[in-house]
């Protein structure tokens, strides 16, 4: 996203109290404003684990960004301030795909000096070692905090209940398409 000229920059590197570094508002950021595109290398899955497979385990570090099936950015060669957006469980930003590509949205107006932060939402796999949730440890301090950086683990579907005269089940609404959003997802690069 380039600046417009007479414009102060929207946004700074610094330290976070989060962890590392943090990408933080130097004015304010409206609801609904781009404030970066998420850039670095594109490369496939299979480079990503070929470039990362000498990683060690409890290594939660990674500047790995899911596109689709078949591309990952690697903001670790090529990136730019995105990559140091951290993990937030009650997060003032989202990120967006759009023609393949990864932007990162306010999802609400954000004051000068807050911190940026968006679910990093990573998945889980069948091969995560027993302390995958301690090696994906949330630092983030949100009162509604869920511990892990991790997509939350999916509740197992109750069997539908015996429908009594006078009650019925809720049904659940499908969202209507202009509420479905693409949900980019950090790729762990463990494996």
């Amino acid at each position: 996203m380039r600046q417009r000229a007479g414009r102060r920059p929207m946004i700074e590197v610094r330290h976070s109290p989060i962890h590392g570094h943090g990408v933080f508002a130097l004015r304010r950021i409206r609801r609904g404003t781009t404030v970066i595109e998420y850039r670095g290398e594109r490369i496939s899955h299979e480079e990503a684990d070929a470039r990362y497979s000498d990683k060690p385990p409890a290594d939660n570090h990674t500047f790995l960004f899911t596109v689709d099936a078949r591309t990952v950015i690697d903001a670790g060669v090529g990136g730019n301030e995105a990559r140091f957006i951290n993990h937030g469980c009650d997060p003032n930003c989202h990120s967006t795909t759009r023609n393949k590509r990864i932007f990162i949205e306010a999802i609400r107006t954000i004051q000068p000096g807050e911190e940026l932060a968006y679910d990093y939402q990573i998945d889980r796999d069948d091969d995560d070692p027993a302390d995958v949730e301690a090696i994906f440890a949330c630092h983030c301090g949100a009162a509604t905090c869920r511990g892990t950086m991790l997509v939350a683990p999916r509740k197992p579907r109750k069997k539908p209940g015996r429908i009594t005269r006078g009650k019925t089940r809720n049904k659940r609404r499908k969202k209507p398409l202009h509420e479905v959003r693409a949900r980019g997802k950090l790729r762990d690069a463990r494996r």
